[in-house]
């Protein structure tokens, strides 16, 4: 699959959304899409969709340091709502980050169709004080979380509140007894990425589509995969 398919429904129930993410595909304004392909700095790059199995999750010392480093902070976990507040703070995010994303939280969450929301989103805010400073979004289905976007504030960033709103997010849903959390994909030969790797290797499996299913996650069998195409 060299160019991306994609999937406008009306309606998506939480099953349906599960069943989607278990096939490797993935939330693009208010429509889901796949593909096994990006274009990205003029190369055409393999991507492998991921997820966390959080009935094997276990935080390592790092990431328990991580999550009790940050808790002098405010977390809040809610229904997602579009504020000027929160826009503010994705457009000082932008100012410090290397490549370009979409230009707005709307735009990334709606697209054209700002009337149209067919996923259950819910936000996580982070508040030093009164002051937001990160914010992560995340649709979620029966079974699992999909994480749509993670930002903060630049003057935060040395406290890695990107990986602390995902450890926030896999908290909550094992907490709900959920069994997957999906973080997206990541892209063979190119490191961009990698990051949805810190959860460790032994929590996260990789959907290979050639395989017909997901699989422990093994740079050898990725480069397999990818040497074959």
């Amino acid at each position: 699959m060299t160019t991306p398919v994609y999937y406008n429904p009306l309606q998506l129930t939480s099953k349906q959304l599960d069943t989607l993410l278990s096939k490797g595909w993935y939330r693009m304004h208010q429509s889901v899409f796949t593909t096994n392909y990006i274009f990205m700095d003029n190369k055409t790059l393999r991507v492998f969709w991921l997820r966390y199995s959080l009935q094997k999750l276990q935080f390592s010392k790092k990431q328990r340091k991580l999550l009790q480093q940050n808790q002098r902070f405010k977390v809040t976990n809610k229904p997602m709502a579009i504020t000027e507040e929160l826009e503010h703070l994705y457009a000082l995010y932008k100012t410090a980050i290397s490549f370009e994303p979409s230009p707005s939280v709307t735009d990334w969450l709606y697209g054209e169709d700002d009337d149209k929301k067919i996923f259950d989103t819910h936000i996580i805010e982070i508040r030093d004080g009164e002051k937001l400073i990160a914010a992560g979004i995340y649709d979620k289905g029966n079974r699992s979380i999909a994480g749509i976007m993670n930002f903060y504030h630049p003057e935060y960033r040395k406290l890695s509140l990107g990986k602390y709103l995902v450890l926030l997010k896999a908290q909550y849903a094992m907490a709900s007894h959920l069994k997957w959390y999906y973080p997206g994909y990541i892209t063979h030969g190119y490191p961009a990425f990698d990051y949805k790797l810190f959860v460790g290797e032994p929590n996260i499996e990789v959907f290979v589509p050639e395989l017909n299913g997901w699989y422990q996650y093994n740079t050898d069998m990725l480069n397999a995969v990818a040497g074959n195409i």
